[in-house]
């Protein structure tokens, strides 16, 4: 979501958008504030767990920003209310984006806290909002049959097309023997990615294919250590390969130099790492939870069941694909990418509902009313 906000941010600051970033502060901030420069931030210092997102300055800074349109980017913190109280007091308009917390297999985890917190302050965050902001189809289907009559924007997240740069060593050349083939997932370690059905999926050592899976991202709460015990189990300490957090150069290097990648999610909202994975041409595996069904339908990406054994069926499938077949479908997932999700266009989306409810100008194509 980060570096959706972020990006979706420089791209407003380009239409003349004068945009000011508010977050809660982490422990990855000093690592990350570098990649926020030339976006005017302020980081939040919260009180208690990071989860509840309690900030005591908050309201205060808000308010200082003087903003026009306030534009909530995920729900369930503390934050939630700070914006709805805000929106009230000086009846300005507030957009929401819940980037896939709102979908049903994210309603079904930690079921009491989000009954409560809705209770306290989600409710009413979301439903005084001026404008919903569904990432697809789907997410904008789920919003509506939830109950929420407000109007919702359906614009996707988009993505950079990465310029031509220096091959850089890959981040597994210590682990991956050379020769092998590399699937790559990346992304936070967590429950609802899937993964342990992917490993689960993944051929045994002793099948016939030159295929290694790299899992990289940010461990959360120690799945991966329950992901590794799974691998181990099965046996598969060989060809699957856990290394970490990857980004700057690291990142680029990971994308361009990895031969396909997969998504096994059981819910999403429309998932950075998929845009991403197209922007450098990659064959992407991904289940129907990652909301970019037309893919399937053009060749330019592989639909995996989010069911083990279902998966490894798919998976193997792809490994029997001629080199040319894989790289045809790299092809048409870059096509769509160039196409559909640059962030040029938009952000020019977003400027045009912030516009609308200012007052300044028509209901945009992108917006959905209640009834229409």
């Amino acid at each position: 979501m980060a570096t959706a906000v972020q990006a979706l941010s420089r791209s407003l600051a380009a239409k003349d958008v004068d945009i000011h970033v508010m977050g809660l502060q982490d422990d990855a901030w000093a690592a990350d504030a570098s990649d926020w420069s030339g976006i005017s931030t302020t980081c939040l210092r919260g009180i208690g767990p990071l989860k509840l997102g309690f900030a005591p300055h908050a309201m205060d800074q808000l308010r200082s920003s003087e903003a026009d349109v306030a534009h909530s980017h995920g729900i369930w913190k503390h934050t939630s209310r700070v914006v709805a109280r805000w929106a009230k007091t000086t009846k300005r308009p507030h957009v929401v984006s819940p980037h896939g917390m709102l979908d049903a297999w994210a309603l079904k985890h930690s079921v009491w806290k989000k009954k409560l917190a809705a209770q306290l302050y989600e409710n009413e965050h979301l439903r005084r909002a001026s404008c919903l902001h569904a990432l697809c189809d789907a997410e904008a289907r789920m919003i509506r049959k939830l109950g929420f009559e407000n109007p919702i924007c359906v614009i996707p997240n988009g993505v950079a097309m990465p310029p031509p740069e220096d091959i850089f060593s890959a981040p597994w050349r210590n682990t991956v023997p050379n020769g092998r083939r590399v699937m790559l997932f990346l992304g936070r370690l967590h429950p609802k990615k899937n993964l342990a059905a992917l490993i689960k999926a993944w051929p045994s050592n002793s099948e016939d294919h030159d295929w290694d899976l790299v899992i990289a991202g940010w461990n959360e709460g120690d799945h991966e250590e329950t992901l590794r015990s799974l691998a181990d189990k099965r046996g598969l300490r060989n060809s699957v390969h856990f290394v970490g957090p990857l980004v700057g150069r690291k990142k680029i290097a990971a994308f361009r130099l990895a031969d396909a990648f997969i998504l096994p999610s059981l819910s999403e909202g429309l998932p950075m790492a998929v845009l991403e994975a197209w922007s450098y041409g990659l064959p992407v595996l991904q289940t129907d939870a990652c909301n970019f069904q037309q893919s399937f339908c053009e060749n330019a990406s592989v639909r995996i069941s989010d069911e083990a054994d279902k998966m490894a069926n798919d998976v193997r499938s792809f490994m029997r694909l001629t080199r040319e077949e894989i790289a045809k479908i790299g092809c048409n997932g870059r096509r769509i990418a160039e196409q559909r999700f640059c962030w040029d266009g938009i952000a020019a989306q977003m400027k045009e509902v912030y516009t609308w409810l200012l007052d300044s100008g028509g209901k945009p194509d992108c917006v959905r009313i209640a009834g229409e």
